[in-house]
């Protein structure tokens, strides 16, 4: 059958690949700042976003992605999803996979993260304030009544020469006369949190998806953690090179393709658990992982 992969924002013919079911994925990986899903209304630099630019249109420094009525999902590094609530907007400062940074503009963004390694300096900006998010978890920031506040992970917020660490359940207020944390209620969230919780559940989806392809059907494509092009789901998925991480939202995760190859007999109705085109090939190449355990994700 023919199948088709999205390669730098265009769709190309793979070719003719006898015997094996299922689709192909990019060789190479979204950047920080690659737009992978909007609803309803949104502009990259006051230009409205077409459908068919998802997946490749990305913000460049000093690029604006900004939302009237309606949401946007902003890639960062690999395993770092930004969430654009209503009537907001984002700039760009740095896109560097080691140095990203993006300033909040106006409203209100959640970021996602599931993964973070120490090379990673991965900022928000929201005036002369700039966190710091150092470990998986999920991060609120407002521009009204500017602040942060840290349902899961931890983050350091530094205005001017003042910094202050910040962990599950605290907050953090920009404005305040003197930079400290103050409990928050975690059960009381709102509409971009709601929208966010539902946006993992998908996301979590592909990474299943694309997890098992690369297993079954196209071992070879597989290059370690990275975003991997999902066609069925029309978006990228995040791909951790090892382990299982599971979302800070609870209730689902991200599979490596040797975790979801090693726990397929758990897995009832797959209709894998060992079997299908290229598993046998797949083997050797998750022999590592299996030695060296899965201690790059968590569970």
């Amino acid at each position: 059958m023919f199948n088709l992969w999205k390669a730098s924002g265009r769709w190309a013919l793979a070719g003719l690949v006898a015997g094996i079911g299922g689709i192909a994925y990019a060789q190479g990986s979204a950047r920080p700042g690659t737009i992978n899903y909007v609803e309803g209304n949104a502009t990259l630099d006051g230009q409205p976003i077409a459908v068919k630019q998802l997946g490749s249109i990305e913000l460049q420094p000093g690029h604006v992605l900004q939302t009237g009525a309606g949401k946007a999902e902003m890639l960062l590094t690999p395993g770092v999803f930004l969430r654009l609530g209503d009537n907001s907007a984002v700039k760009m400062v740095t896109p560097s996979l080691t140095d990203t940074q993006v300033e909040l503009v106006r409203g209100e963004a959640l970021v996602e993260v599931e993964q973070v390694a120490k090379e990673n300096k991965l900022q928000v900006a929201v005036g002369s304030a700039v966190t710091r998010m150092e470990k998986r978890g999920i991060y609120a920031f407002r521009t009204a009544q500017p602040g942060v506040a840290v349902y899961e992970g931890k983050a350091v917020v530094q205005v001017d020469d003042h910094t202050v660490d910040a962990t599950k359940g605290d907050s953090v207020s920009f404005d305040a006369k003197k930079l400290k944390t103050q409990d928050f209620k975690r059960k009381q969230t709102d509409d971009l949190y709601a929208w966010s919780d539902l946006r993992s559940q998908y996301v979590a989806q592909a990474n299943a998806s694309t997890a098992q392809t690369v297993v079954v059907n196209h071992p070879y494509w597989w290059y370690g953690t990275g975003w991997y092009w999902n066609p069925w789901f029309d978006s990228w998925a995040f791909v951790p090179g090892a382990g299982f991480y599971g979302s800070p939202f609870g209730g689902f995760g991200f599979y490596s393709p040797a975790f979801w190859y090693y726990s397929a007999p758990y897995r009832i109705g797959t209709g894998v658990a060992g079997r299908g085109p290229g598993v046998a090939a797949f083997r050797g190449g998750v022999a590592g992982f299996a030695r060296g355990g899965f201690g790059g994700g968590h569970r």
